[in-house]
């Protein structure tokens, strides 16, 4: 690529950035996939933080405020931080490609062009060999754990998979992830990986080295871990098994015995939440519904039967203890290496305030969001398999029960709101991301509303 030119510390540049990336920047951060606030115009767009991490690269955390917005149910946050990697160069280049930004038109930058950096490979480079050795950088810390060491000189690339983050592969031998949404506080994705590293569990890749900051706040800003180059994930081998009609439940049976292996380490890793508080959590599970139906009208006949499997929630044994969980549990969050299973992104669901991603819950959360998965899948071609989804359920239940010693399917009451609780979750996020399907998810809800199973 061509070289770039210095970006010294001058003081306009320092003093007045946004005027010169605020424009471009309002309309490039609506079309990433990572971007929260899609359907909320950017009103505010304000610098946090801004280092220049290598020359011609700039690191910047950017709140964005957005305008008010119907928000049934609760008002809609004021605003969010995201983490953005940029590039500053005087000549625009086509292999820049759809990282390209825009060419500046006003400002201190003017006339340079700026991109996303995560897509130069120099840049992707240069910070492998900060995360491989630890320091600072302004308000930015490199830290890696001295017993796993990463070799340098390895090749970066991009990964293209849709995701709320953004991550680089380096020689298929380590994947960095570069979280784009921030928020104050340890993310889980580094927090719980290192402590089930700590308890000897090795169905969680461990982190060799992590990007974090001190300003405006202290929050993870990456984690680089070991990449299993010859997995694959759980989504791509399900839909591989019914294009083929092949069957999955021996696969779905192990994928149930590691599941179960991880919470075991998870409930020695971390406290033991509170007693189950089947009413509280009811209630936020029956006010998640009402929100979701204003906003989804498609919801609102199958009202009146989910609040029934919410109304017996509150009434049923309180099941296994809280503990820490995934939080975002689904066929594509596992890996299969061989004949193991691996699970991997234990952020959470991003959308959720991180307290409560880090907080105790149920076990029975993530069981339900895997049980929904593989009903995801078996409704991903026409004919629908919801037999096939079956016998995968049931599966990945007895798997779960021989380790963890209590089989789910016996808790049904609990089984059966969470599984709903997550089904409404998808009609919502489908509505509003990929309407096409829609349909996946509404079947769901109208078995649950009618028969409850």
């Amino acid at each position: 690529m061509p070289k770039t030119a210095p970006l010294r510390p001058r003081p306009a540049h320092l003093a007045e950035p946004m005027a010169s990336l605020g424009g471009l920047l309002r309309e490039w951060l609506p079309r990433q996939r990572w971007f929260a606030g899609k359907d909320r115009p950017v009103a505010e767009l304000g610098l946090l933080s801004m280092t220049e991490l290598f020359p011609g690269c700039l690191h910047l955390l950017v709140h964005t405020g957005h305008g008010p917005v119907p928000a049934p149910g609760g008002t809609p946050p004021a605003g969010d931080c995201y983490q953005l990697l940029l590039g500053v160069r005087e000549q625009p280049s086509p292999r820049l490609g759809r990282a390209l930004i825009g060419q500046v038109q006003e400002g201190p930058l003017a006339g340079r062009t700026v991109y996303d950096a995560l897509h130069d490979p120099r840049t992707a480079q240069l910070l492998l060999e900060r995360l491989r050795h630890p320091g600072k950088a302004g308000p930015l810390r490199f830290e890696c754990d001295p017993s796993r060491p990463v070799p340098g000189g390895l090749a970066p690339r991009i990964l293209d998979a849709e995701q709320s983050n953004s991550s680089l592969v380096y020689g298929d031998e380590f994947i960095l992830k570069v979280f784009r949404r921030i928020q104050p506080g340890i993310n889980p994705d580094l927090e719980v990986p290192n402590a089930l590293a700590r308890q000897g569990c090795d169905r969680v890749p461990a982190p060799v080295a992590w990007l974090r900051t001190t300003h405006p706040y202290g929050a993870t800003l990456g984690v680089l871990q070991p990449f299993l180059h010859d997995a694959s994930d759980g989504w791509t081998l399900a839909l591989q098994a019914l294009s083929s009609g092949d069957d999955f439940t021996a696969q779905a049976h192990e994928l149930g015995r590691a599941m179960a292996d991880v919470h075991l380490a998870l409930a020695s890793a971390f406290p033991a939440g509170p007693p189950g508080e089947n009413g509280r959590t009811a209630a936020a599970m029956t006010e998640r519904l009402t929100a979701a139906a204003h906003c989804v009208p498609a919801l609102q006949p199958f009202v009146p039967g989910l609040r029934t499997a919410f109304a017996a929630l509150a009434t049923c044994d309180s099941g296994p203890p809280a503990q820490r969980i995934h939080g975002d549990l689904h066929l594509g969050q596992v890996l299969r290496a061989g004949r193991d299973w691996f699970v991997i992104d234990f952020e959470g669901e991003p959308s959720r305030p991180l307290a409560e991603r880090r907080s105790a819950h149920s076990p029975v959360r993530d069981i339900a969001g895997m049980l929904r998965s593989f009903d995801y899948a078996a409704r991903q071609r026409r004919p629908w398999r919801p037999e096939w989804a079956r016998r995968c359920r049931e599966a990945f239940c007895a798997g779960y029960a021989a380790r963890a010693g209590w089989d789910p399917r016996k808790k049904h009451g609990l089984l059966r709101a969470y599984e709903t609780d997550r089904a409404v979750y998808e009609v919502l996020y489908e509505a509003r991301h990929r309407p096409d399907w829609l349909p996946v998810p509404m079947a769901a809800i109208e078995r649950l509303a009618v028969r409850g199973d």
